[in-house]
Order: C-alpha cells, then structure tokens, then sequence
C-alpha cells in the first residue's frame, strides 16, 4: 500500500523523473520560461538548428542579430492573430521570409524515407515544475509539458491522500489563474490543461476564470454496460498512471497535435440579440474517443480487411467527431509492410447536417483538395460508381443508399481500369442517426406498403438483412456506431469473448455518459399516468396546499379510455405549460410519442383546437409519419398537415414559434433536438425501441439546467425497467417520492441551521429580477459565503452529510414540481436559494463552472404586487419575466387589524414604524412559532383555549429568537405585555388550526 503522498514533491517528482527516464525528456529550470511568449527559446533554436541549419543560415545572412527576435516575433505575431494559432503554427509552420520553418515532424505514414523518421525523432520534449505565468510570480503551474520549446499542456496536480483532490485543481484553475496570461491564452497558449490527482483527471481546452468547463479524461471503471466514470483501481500503481505512461509519451502527443486536436469554428446565435456570432473552441479528444481509434487502427494493421467492427458509443459520445477522426484515419492507414489498407472510405449517415459536421471536422484535421466528397439523397447509383472509381478517399452519403454501396463493391466492371471488387473499402455506419431511413431503406428489396406494419421496420434490422443477403465481402470492412445493438447486430459485427457471447469492439456505456454529464438520465424523471394521478390525488385532496382549478381537473380523470383523445390532450397540453414550458430560458418543447399514424392526425387535430379555443398563442405544433393516413374521405400526409416538405420538419421545429412534436415511427431515433424537455407516450414501447425513443429527451442543453420528464400513460416501471437492462442498470425514482419525503428533508434541513431565512428571501428577490446586475452577483455570492461559512464551520462527516441532504432535496423537489400540482411558494424559494447554493459551493465541480447565465429555473408562481396573486389569462404573453414569489398571504381583515394596531403603537408611543415592515416582521415571528415541537404536541393534545396559555408564555423565546429581524419592534414588544398579546394574537388561532392539521397529515 502507498503511504501518504505529498503532492509537490513525491508525486510530481515521480511523474518528471518518468517523463525523463522513459519518455525521453528533457526536464528544464522555470527560469528558461519566456512567459511573455510561452516558450523555451533555447529548445525552440536547438530545435531548428538540429532540423533545419540551413535555412536558418539563408535568413541570418538577412536579418543578421535580429534573426532569434524575429523568428520568436514572427511565430507570435501569427499565433496571437486571429485567424492564428498555435496548433496551426505546430502543424503547419510558418515562413518567414519566403523561407519555410517547421515546428514540428508528424511520423511518417510508411517507413519509406529514412530522412523523415530522422526528423521526427529530432522532436524535443521537456517539462517544467513549479511554473510562473504572470509576472507578479503570484502563480505558480505545478507542471508544463513542451515540445520543441513551446508550452503545450500544463498541470495542477493534488494527492488524495493529503485531503486534496482534482475538484481542488479545478477550483485552482478557475479562481488563481488568469486567462489572459499568454500562457494560457485561448489558441496561443497550452492546447490543453489538466486537473490531475492520485485517481481521476479532468481537462479544459479555454480557461473562462469561474466559468471555465471542465470534461473527464478518464479511462472509465467496471465492466460492460456496468462501467461508469472514473479509473481503475490498481494495486502497485496510481489510478493515472496511464497519463505519464501513455499520454505523454512522444509518439501520443505528436498524434494527438497531428491528427486529432482541432478548432471547431460555429456561428452561434445569441438568444437574447438575435445576432450572430463565431465561436471557436479547442477539440481535444476524450479518452474513449482517442482509444478507439487507436484500439481499431492497431487491429486494423493484424487482420487487414477480414473483420467487421461495432462501437457500442452511447449518446453524448461525441460520435460525429469519433466518425471524423476514423474516417481520416482510415484514410491513410498502412499496415506492417507500408500498403495501404483502405481505397476508399464510404460515410453513411441518416442527416445533412451530420454531413457538414463530419466535413468541417475532417477539414479541420487535413486540408487536402479533394479529400472528402458529400454526395446527397439525389445521387443514383451511378453517381456512386464514378465517385468510388475516382481517387476521392472519402465519400460521404445517405443510409438510403447502403443497398446501392454493397451492390456497387462486389462490381466488376472496371470503366476507370481498376475494378471495384478489386478495391479494399471500410465502410462506416452511423446507424444511430437513421430516424427516417424506411421507406428508402426498403426500395430496393420490397415494394412500397401502407400499412403502419412497414414502418415499424427498424433501421438496425435492415442493414443486418442487407449485410447477411450479400456476406462478408473480403474487401470490406463495416464500422457500424450504435447506442443500442440489437441481438442480430452484436451477432454480425461482434467479436466473441472468452466466454462465447458476442460483444462490441469498443465500449462507452449509457452509465458512463450520464455519470459524466454528458449525457441526462431520462429515467430519472420518468413516470406512468397512475403514479401522476396519485400523486396530484394526495395533494388535491391535501387542505394544507394550494391547487388551481386546471390541475384538480387531472386528478379527476381516474381511468382515461383509450379513445378519449380529448382528455388526454388537455392533460398533456396544461402539464406542459404549467411544468415544461418556462424551461430553457422558455424555450423548451416536447415530442407526443403516437401509437398509429392515424392517432396523429387525430391528436394534432385535438391539440389544435384545444389550442385555439383557449387563445394560446405560442404553442406551435407539427407532426411526423410516413405515408398517407386515410380518414373518411379525407387523405392525410405529414407534409399537407404541417404546410411544409417533410425534409424541413426538423428544422422548422427548431424554431421558437414550436413546442409540440407528434410523431408515429419516425424521428424516435436519432433526433438530435437539445430543447426537447418533455416527452408524453402514447404507444406500446419495449426493448431497444424503448431505449431509442426515450432517449431522445437525453441531450444536456448548455448554458442551461435541464431537467427532462417522460410521462408514460401505457407502458409500466417493471417494461421500462426491463428494456433499459442491457444498456444500463438503473433506478426509477418516481415510485418511491412523495410530497412528505420533500416536508422531511427541508425539516432535517433546517435542523442543521446553517441556511438563514432571511438569506433565502434576499437571494430570491435578486434571482428574479429580469436583469441581474454586478451589484446582485456580488449580494448572491455574499449571501451564499455566509451559508458556506456555517456549513464549514462543522466537522466533516455532517458537512457530507449536510450538502447530501441539500442535494436529495432538489433532486426529490425537481421530480415531485414536474408530476404534481404542488404549489408550495416557501419550497420554491428555498429549492431556488439551495440550487444556486450547490453550484457555488462546489466551483470545483467539473463540467461548467459558476455561471448565473440561464441557470434560474423560471417557478410557475406569480408575482405579487397590490396585495393579490396575479392569476394566469386564457392569453399568453411569448416573452416571459420570471416571477418573484412573496410569502405574506395575509387576510385583508387580519392585515387591516394588524395595521391599525402598529398605526395605535405609532401614536401613543411616538415611534415611526414602517407598516409593510412590521407585518413582515411578525409573519416571520409566526414562521418560527410554526416551527416549535413544544407548540406543535400542544397543539396535538389541547384545546384552543389551553394552547393559547403554551403560546403566550413561548413567545417571549420567540421574540429573542427572532430580535435580528427588527430589532426596535420586537424590544418594544417584549418590554408591553399587552401590546405583545394583542398583536401576536393575531396568529394564535391560525397557528393552532395549522399545527392541529399538519399532525393529523
């Protein structure tokens, strides 16, 4: 066992003395650090002088003395320019001069030019301990990574043992170090920085101070669908081992700059302006992605051509960019004896826009003329033949024409002298992103059907059918991507273990994407429509808390017959506004999962009329199905229901102007929608259909907080459950929340005494104003560094034990605000106070930092203005404010009875007490008299006139417990008997009816 490891000294040195012994280092004083440049300028000339001396010589016979500054000078210029960058400099070198400077030798593809490999093994690479960027030296880099002389990768390295961990690194990166020092200037300095302890490692491409996002590069742990985040264990060495001992080595860093790490340019639209604008960011591979490929390219060089491959990646992968980095990599691979293996490489996606994402991201990896070529639904089989022929090496087009491409390569016909039976082809499947694939699929092999049968017909299913008709053609090799194999599939491009089950080539489980956050657990939300009615049941039938007339209305509706359409379309129609709508920054939509074709046309026109005859106006609705649906005498298409082609749907559904998507068989696969939130099933669903369909409402939807819920009024928890299984072990939730399980955590909550009410009021004024000033982030975190004092103030088992609870109460509170009509306004204010408490007392969390931007969950409680709760109208307002929730629900009666007293008090004592202030003040004081165990078991056992005897002889304690709330008052109180009975008897009979009911409950 390893004793404690200190992380400045042991643990750092032994990474360093790795680097340098087996990785060929050169280990460097910080002192050699030009940190206005980010570089080793001795390495950088040692470098060039070995490489390239005679063209140095040409260029100092120009610039003479000035040579090294000009260079340097040079190189930066271009690297701190816009259109600039470091990886492109190392990538590409620079000229100066008409002279050409290369920075950095890529291996070789063969072995054929022994001048080459001599060059690349010229690469210098060295590390720096304890580095300063600024030039204060106020900071301090535990480690930086350099390849000839310019600054790559840093670290912030932490033990474990010591108390420490990578969330403490995290924090380190986003609170002490500056972005703007040059080195770690975004596209100029490091192309990557890793948080790094004994066991896990996290990394971040743009440092953003407190918003900087952190992704893990981990090896992931467990086994199967079973392996989750993290790293394994081992017995004789640290977790992240594989960090000095593969990552770092030479050979895997010049790949990684060579042939993975790229900028990603997108225009973006901001949500707010409506304009548009670039961003780029750094792409540095995650570790399945970098494994993969290696895994399959390293198989690739044994068995040539001979295998087929399956990736079993879940959603939130990074599918596209691991199809990217395949393809390019296919393209050029050679095996043992220097041929090249592959031809051509043939893309078959379901979506055009895949089509451009894969395009500019293989661009971005090479710029050759040619490279690539995207051949659209229109192409024939003609098209194909004349592309494949061509020396295009990769080709990109639809899953609709995968029929066409297995015909095309057992060809032998020869038009361009080389016959394509002849020609070695790796064929890769993007099978995942095939939502409206059918028809076309099928058009080779069977004739066009109407029945609802033809379009059950499964993607997966069909690319089987067509590979097993034709075999395994010896000069192919398939490279199918799915989520979710099916039996048949693992069967045709598994590998058999040592036990004979057949499985993936390569492995990123469900559970390790949403244990990374990549992904959401749409399970965790997911309920059926008999749990919804019990629980809106309890809480209709639950005199302590308010229901609008709409939400009582759903529990009426016990058992919905099938036909009903009427009924369900209200129910889903108001859950949706009521829980679902505000979501995204109002933004959110949701998909109807139909069970026929002819149930949505039904339900689109039930949804549309429901819509208009309560003048909703923004509720936007279209639907999906293939095929016509015939209705009396009536003939439907997508198409003439929607008033738009059916290749548009997608994207017209992406527009603010649409919430609701009604769909039967199509798009239940593969629909990349981010602001999908809801999703209401209809239909019969199970196995890997389940998985799929339910998967849609998975995708993470940054900069906001989203939660996503399925409401299932067919199938059951034992189906889902079951479905689920072979792709992640999980637990539903729905089944064991209730509101009391809630009421129970914010009592143990509050036992702790570490968050202020007054705090949680403060905060939740400032959260919902409709613009958040400086001025009120520096209140919030203000607010917040005062819980977070309390709470560090305790021993460290009940700080555990406190932010558990704090986290189990928003999870259950989330869940129950999603199914029921609970309308509790004190909750609200405290789930709100507690969510953005979390965030800012775990900064180091990874994924995003502490970021204010999109995070306020709008609550559906209305702002209070003169006395009264504004109430919703029939028409709603497209721009939504988020609503403050006040608390003072005081009868007209008692609060013009409270004034008068303060208005007596004021005059015969001489005092000004504001009135507003002075009634918030005594509510508050009743709050905490709601609060007493000794007044709740009076309550229990006595009658109204004896617990009036408790009361008044506890209100003295209350009064002192409550002095900080308004101190003047409250002495004045405590100091006239008769005062204090005549006003806190006000509450007297309330407090009792309350405490009375919340026993009986």
């Amino acid at each position: 066992m390893r004793g404690q490891i200190d992380e400045r000294h042991e643990y750092q040195r032994e990474i360093i003395d790795h680097l340098v012994k087996e990785n060929g280092y050169v280990e460097r004083n910080h002192r050699d650090f030009d940190k206005n440049y980010a570089l080793d300028r001795e390495l950088l000339f040692e470098f060039l002088k070995d490489t390239q001396e005679d063209t140095l010589e040409e260029l100092e016979k120009i610039f003479g003395d000035d040579l090294e500054e000009t260079i340097i000078n040079t190189i930066n210029n271009f690297i701190i320019s816009k259109k600039g960058s470091l990886l492109s400099a190392l990538k590409h070198g620079i000229d100066i001069n008409n002279k050409h400077l290369t920075l950095l030798y890529g291996k070789p593809a063969t072995s054929f030019n022994p001048e080459l490999s001599k060059l690349y093994d010229e690469n210098i690479f060295s590390v720096m301990e304890e580095v300063y960027p600024d030039e204060a030296n106020k900071e301090r880099v535990d480690l930086v990574i350099f390849v000839n002389g310019f600054a790559i990768i840093s670290f912030e390295l932490k033990s474990n043992s010591q108390g420490q961990s990578y969330k403490d690194a995290i924090k380190q990166y986003r609170k002490d170090r500056n972005p703007k020092n040059r080195l770690f200037r975004f596209k100029a300095g490091c192309l990557v920085n890793f948080a790094m302890d004994t066991e896990e490692v996290y990394m971040t491409t743009q440092l953003d101070k407190e918003k900087t996002f952190f992704l893990p590069f981990n090896m992931g742990k467990g086994e199967g669908v079973n392996s989750g985040a993290g790293n394994p264990i081992f017995e004789d060495k640290h977790s992240v081992s594989y960090m000095w001992e593969d990552i770092l080595k030479k050979d895997t860093l010049i790949e990684l700059i060579t042939k993975f790490i790229f900028i990603e340019s997108k225009e973006v639209k901001d949500q707010v302006t409506g304009k548009t604008r670039r961003k780029e960011r750094i792409i540095f591979p995650r570790y399945h992605q970098l494994d993969v490929i290696r895994k399959t390219l390293g198989d690739l060089k044994i068995n040539k051509t001979s295998q087929n491959y399956l990736i079993q990646h879940s959603a939130g992968s990074g599918k596209t960019n691991s199809i990217a980095w395949l393809a390019h990599r296919l393209a050029s691979l050679h095996d043992e004896d220097d041929k090249v293996i592959f031809d051509n490489v043939i893309i078959m996606t379901d979506r055009v826009v895949v089509d451009r994402q894969l395009q500019k991201a293989i661009m971005g990896l090479e710029h050759k003329v040619g490279l690539i070529r995207v051949m659209d639904d229109k192409c024939t089989s003609a098209d194909l033949k004349l592309a494949l022929e061509s020396n295009t090496k990769i080709i990109v087009t639809t899953i609709q024409k995968f029929p066409y491409v297995v015909d095309l390569i057992k060809d032998e016909s020869n038009q361009s002298g080389v016959a394509l039976r002849d020609k070695k082809f790796a064929v890769i499947i993007d099978e995942a992103h095939s939502s409206t694939a059918g028809k076309d699929m099928m058009a080779v092999t069977s004739a066009l059907s109407s029945t609802d049968d033809f379009y059950e017909q499964d993607v997966q299913d069909q690319l089987v059918q067509e590979i097993q008709s034709s075999g395994k053609q010896k000069n192919v090799s398939m490279f199918a991507f799915t989520a979710t194999p099916k039996p048949t599939t693992l069967r045709l491009f598994g590998r058999p273990d040592k036990h004979g089950n057949y499985r993936a080539f390569h492995l990123y489980s469900m559970k390790q994407a949403i244990e990374e956050g990549f992904i959401l657990d749409v399970l965790a939300n997911y309920t059926t429509y008999e749990t919804y009615y019990e629980l809106n049941k309890e809480i209709a039938d639950d005199p302590e808390l308010k229901t609008a007339d709409a939400k009582r209305q759903i529990a009426q509706q016990i058992d919905l017959d099938e036909t009903n359409i009427a009924q369900r379309t209200k129910i889903i129609i108001e859950h949706f506004r009521d829980h679902v709508m505000s979501e995204l920054g109002n933004q959110a939509k949701a998909m109807v999962i139909m069970a026929s074709r002819k149930a949505a046309v039904k339900y689109q026109q039930a949804f549309k009329k429901y819509i208009e005859d309560h003048d909703y106006t923004d509720m936007g609705l279209l639907v999906a199905f293939s095929g016509k649906v015939q209705d009396g005498e009536s003939e439907f298409t997508e198409a003439s229901i929607n008033g738009i082609s059916e290749d548009r749907t997608a994207r017209e559904f992406n527009k603010d102007a649409y919430r609701f998507l009604l769909v039967a068989n199509k798009y239940q696969v593969g629909f990349d929608q981010p602001k999908l939130t809801a999703m209401y099933v209809m239909k019969k669903i199970a196995g890997v259909n389940a998985v799929q369909t339910l998967s849609r409402l998975n995708r993470i939807c940054p900069p906001y907080d989203k939660t996503p819920f399925v409401l299932d009024f067919v199938n059951s928890y034992e189906d889902i459950e079951e479905a689920f299984a072979p792709y992640y072990t999980t637990t539903l939730l729905a089944d064991t929340v209730n509101k009391q399980l809630v009421y129970n955590l914010v009592e143990k909550i509050e036992g702790f005494y570490v968050i202020d009410p007054m705090s949680v009021e403060s905060a939740n004024r400032i959260l919902h104003k409709s613009r958040i000033e400086s001025r009120d982030k520096k209140n919030l975190n203000f607010y917040f560094a005062a819980t977070q004092k309390k709470i560090k103030e305790l021993d460290e088992l009940t700080q555990q034990e406190i932010i558990v609870t704090l986290r189990h109460f928003v999870r259950c509170y989330e869940f129950l605000l999603q199914v029921s009509s609970l309308n509790d306004i004190e909750l609200q204010k405290l789930y709100n106070f507690i969510s953005y408490l979390l965030k800012y007392v775990d900064i180091s969390r990874p994924g995003q930092g502490y970021d204010l931007t999109g995070k306020i969950k709008a609550s559906k409680f209305a702002q209070k203005k003169t006395g009264e709760h504004l109430k919703g109208t029939k028409r709603s307002n497209p721009v939504v404010k988020l609503p403050i929730a006040d608390d003072i629900q005081l009868g007209e009666d008692k609060k013009k009875k409270l004034s008068a007293i303060i208005e007596e008090i004021n005059q015969t004592t001489g005092s000004n007490f504001d009135k507003d202030i002075a009634v918030k003040s005594m509510l508050q004081l009743r709050d905490l008299m709601m609060k007493s165990g000794d007044l709740r078991n009076s309550a229990k056992n006595n009658s109204e006139h004896d617990f009036e005897l408790s009361y008044f002889d506890r209100i003295d304690d209350m009064l002192i417990e409550g002095l900080e709330h308004n101190k003047e008052f409250f002495t004045l109180l405590l100091n006239n008997d008769e005062l204090k009975k005549e006003v806190l008897g006000t509450f007297a009979e309330e407090i009792y009816s309350s405490l009375r009911k919340g026993d009986a409950r």
